[in-house]
């Protein structure tokens, strides 16, 4: 019995031996067809061209677009408007009329002036009469020659008097000209603060309306101080130029930077930019918030789309395909703009670059490059 059981556990320790020796058998065979398998295994990917062209060095920043002249409408005299001549939002031309106001108490005030003015020139001319006279007398020793100073002095007493009169009729006429309020500018006009029947007063606060100048406008934007030697450089060399892009717009405006503030904000380290805008189709409006792109020059580089670059912790780097195998090639790339990646070091232009399917790519694998074309950059 004792030996027949161990004839029983001799037969199943044979068992199991055969069985494990079958199944690392299958296990190598297994990994060796699945590396053979990884090794032929080919990845489909999207591949362009590395460029070599002239792009632009350029500064985003975010701007705030401001009126190169901007007028509040006040009354200058106290009074009730008549008349508004303009609708809420119009565009007005300088000299177009605004407003008219009540000025039939100073019309009043002219014309008792005016009457003043006469009265007094007749009573000069009876006083010039007097001194012809007295002058006479005085000569022929028939009357004092006292009275003929005092007939000089009335004289003189009303020449006075007129041209105090004239002086008042003429700021009379002035203050009626107040009645008549006209654009000082061209621009846009905001909606009337005050309309007809409305007293104004020369102490109101608040303008009767707000005239902004719509063309040329300027763009107001802060750079750090380190690119100030830069933007300094590229004004002598007449190469600055500004793109202002506003949100929810396909179109850009277009002008050159014309002053830079004379002080950097020493809490921020900030200098404001200021770039003047023709503005002519009235695409800026002023207080808008754009996106400015200040074009400092344009220099050779080699330029790829931006999602050609992966990122890891050695550096940057792209998939370049060579006869159907996708490399590792380490990049440095200096600056982004318009979806490209500017390359300072790493490619020289012409190389095969993979844009799409790289998580599926180490170094060595092979690829199946499709949609080859020339790199967008390549139009920009």
């Amino acid at each position: 019995m004792t030996k027949r059981k161990w004839i029983v556990g001799l037969g199943l320790l044979v068992l199991v031996g055969l069985a494990l020796l079958a199944r690392s058998r299958w296990t190598t065979e297994g990994a060796v067809a699945r590396s053979q398998s990884a090794s032929e295994r080919v990845v489909p990917v999207d591949v362009t061209t590395a460029i070599r062209k002239s792009v632009p060095v350029r500064l985003d920043a975010i701007g705030t677009v401001t009126p190169i002249a901007s007028v509040a409408i006040k009354a200058r005299v106290d009074t009730t408007i008549t008349a508004v001549h303009f609708k809420d939002g119009a565009h007005v031309n300088a000299g177009d009329l605004l407003f008219t106001l009540d000025g039939r108490a100073i019309e009043a005030q002219i014309a008792q002036t005016e009457g003043a003015i006469e009265r007094d020139r007749a009573q000069l001319e009876g006083a010039e009469r007097d001194v012809k006279r007295y002058t006479d007398l005085v000569a022929k020793g028939a009357t004092p020659t006292v009275n003929l100073d005092n007939a000089k002095t009335q004289a003189e007493v009303y020449r006075a008097a007129i041209k105090s009169d004239q002086g008042l009729l003429e700021n009379l006429k002035v203050q009626l000209g107040y009645c008549t309020i006209r654009a000082p500018i061209s621009g846009r006009i905001s909606a009337a603060n005050v309309k007809v029947g409305n007293f104004v007063r020369q102490a109101d606060t608040v303008p009767m309306a707000t005239i902004n100048q719509m063309a040329p406008v300027y763009v107001s934007f802060t750079v750090p101080q380190k690119n100030l030697p830069e933007i300094r450089q590229a004004i002598a060399a007449g190469t600055a130029t500004v793109d202002a892009l506003v949100p929810g717009e396909e179109r850009r405006a277009h002008g050159t930077v014309t002053m830079i503030e004379n002080t950097v904000d020493p809490a921020t380290g900030m200098a404001t930019v200021r770039a003047t805008m023709p503005n002519e189709d009235e695409l800026l409006w002023p207080g808008t918030l754009v996106t400015v792109e200040l074009t400092l020059r344009h220099e050779e580089a080699v330029v790829v789309p931006a999602n050609a670059v992966q990122a890891s912790q050695a550096g940057n780097f792209v998939f370049v395909v060579v006869d159907g195998v996708a490399k590792v090639q380490p990049v440095k790339v200096e600056r982004r703009f318009q979806q490209q990646a500017v390359i300072a070091s790493g490619l020289k232009g012409g190389e095969t670059v993979v844009t799409e399917g790289q998580l599926l790519l180490s170094n060595g694998t092979r690829v199946n490059a499709r949609n080859v074309a020339v790199s967008a950059a390549a139009g920009s």
